[in-house]
């Protein structure tokens, strides 16, 4: 059994389409049917159906990805083993993380790490759900800091073992001269009519903002399309419209002339998490880097500066 070809069948409950699946591992849709069909040969089953101009998978396959799960997490099991029998603090982890992630989080676990395991090289890539999945299956990364939202695995997901990191609050960011600036707490549902800046909604900080304001009654008027937290928290400052922004990126805007107020009652939220390739966890570089990441997001969210909101 060529074990890449489960990677594919993997990808392609993921993302739904063969077009999608090929986009994501960067082949085309006939090299993507063709792993599959191999497949299929290898253990005598229909996989995929037909489903108008596309394909589903079948029952068959859906039990077949069910053992793939476990067949995965044993072999990392085996390559932790190894890891662990010649292990002298040495080797190479790439992780992949969502923007402010990078900002907030990683800096002190990396500096941290450098300190316990000085010839563990760590290289970092940017990326979000679901991508940064798509390459932890790969093998072309080894440990992801993720948000929770529409394109995440769910927890359920034996294919990672995951930790909970820290409940990252968001603030309203308001202009300065705001009417409600002057208030300790701003109920979220009296900005129904403003101006709004939002991140794109494929994105974990677009997604997250969208459902907060649903979860408060209304749905935002976005004025403003922007992903960079410096670019948002700039055109807050201009006077242009009102955003929600997590605590993990205060740097950015703690200079600004803005007004950052937490929402009344129950803050919004977000869940950051580390995951692994189930099996993974075991490896000791992998341990410790997850390990750097508790303690880092553990001293970030009681230290005073994170309650309470920064005032301008």
């Amino acid at each position: 059994m060529d074990l890449r070809r489960l990677t594919v069948l993997r990808e392609l409950e993921r993302r739904g389409s063969l077009a999608r699946t090929a986009a994501a591992l960067h082949l085309t849709p006939s090299a993507v049917s063709q792993q599959i069909a191999a497949l299929a040969r290898e253990f005598g089953a229909p996989l995929t159906e037909r489903d108008g101009r596309g394909v589903r998978l079948t029952g068959q396959a859906r039990i077949l990805l069910g053992h793939a799960a476990t067949i995965a997490a044993q072999l990392e099991r085996a390559r932790a083993d190894l890891a662990a029998y010649a292990s002298g603090g040495r080797g190479q982890v790439t992780v992949g993380c969502f923007g402010s992630g990078i900002l907030g989080l990683l800096p002190p676990a990396l500096r941290a790490l450098a300190e316990r395991f000085p010839r563990v090289r760590v290289d970092v890539v940017e990326a979000e759900p679901p991508d940064v999945f798509t390459a932890l299956d790969a093998g072309r990364l080894d440990v992801v800091v993720a948000v929770d939202f529409g394109a995440t695995p769910p927890h359920t997901d034996r294919r990672y073992t995951r930790t909970d990191l820290l409940t990252d609050i968001l603030d309203l960011a308001l202009p300065e001269d705001h009417p409600l600036a002057a208030r300790d707490r701003v109920p979220l549902r009296e900005l129904a009519a403003e101006p709004w800046i939002v991140g794109a909604a494929g994105s974990c900080c677009g997604a997250v903002a969208r459902a907060v304001c649903a979860a408060a009654g209304f749905t935002p008027d976005i004025r403003h399309a922007v992903n960079d937290w410096s670019a948002l928290t700039a055109l807050v400052e201009t006077g242009i419209g009102v955003a929600l922004v997590p605590r993990l990126v205060r740097p950015l805007y703690t200079h600004r002339r803005l007004a950052v107020r937490p929402a009344a009652g129950q803050p919004p939220s977000r869940n950051v998490f580390a995951a692994v390739r189930a099996g993974a966890e075991a490896d000791p570089v992998l341990g410790a880097v997850c390990e750097q990441l508790c303690s880092a997001a553990r001293q970030l969210t009681e230290s005073p500066e994170w309650e309470p909101a920064v005032r301008a």
